[in-house]
């Protein structure tokens, strides 16, 4: 099967980048650069069977450490989805995905906010487990490409005021609990 894995950081992708023999691709962090670069790759064919996203993501709540296959992801910073009546061009508030390993799985939240902030936290919990700053763009622009994804998140940080910290610190851990992880698809 040929699969795509998509990262949005070097720290990310590298254990991973170094031990298969997929395609890797790093978009840089936020959703647009993602989306730019994904779409990029993706118009440039050919078109992967499966696109792998790999990354951290922050705990909205207590949630276990490790590794999560991402069940739904909504952009939760964009409320113009929100508007009732306004349907052109307008991506779903939430985008399902259909979980492929035995992982566990979580619900996604994306913003291009990085969430440090406890009452954020708090707001972002009440419908989502998880957060990160590119999960939704991927997904849109895989529906729009017709390839499958599947979303892969170790989590990093508490999505709190200690994430400025924590995060940096987690990344060389997470990048060897995703490779592992990847061997369960």
């Amino acid at each position: 099967m040929s699969i795509l894995i998509v990262a949005a950081m070097n720290e990310e992708a590298a254990v991973i980048a170094a031990r298969t023999d997929h395609e890797v691709l790093v978009t840089g962090i936020g959703t647009i650069p993602a989306a730019v670069r994904l779409s990029r790759r993706l118009a440039a064919g050919p078109a992967p069977e499966r696109v792998v996203n790999v990354g951290t993501a922050g705990a909205l709540s207590d949630v276990a450490a490790g590794v999560y296959e991402i069940s739904s992801v909504v952009k939760h910073d964009h409320k113009a989805l929100e508007v009732p009546g306004l349907t052109d061009f307008v991506y779903p508030r939430r985008i399902a995905l259909e979980p492929v390993s035995d992982l566990p799985q979580a619900r996604l939240a994306t913003g291009d906010t990085f969430v440090n902030d406890s009452a954020l936290r708090a707001e972002l919990a009440r419908e989502s487990d998880l957060v990160d700053m590119e999960g939704y763009a991927l997904a849109a622009v895989c529906g729009e490409f017709g390839v499958p994804l599947t979303m892969l998140k170790q989590v990093s940080d508490n999505a709190d005021e200690s994430s400025d910290v924590s995060w940096p610190e987690a990344l060389a851990a997470a990048a060897e609990d995703l490779h592992g992880a990847l061997a369960r698809l």
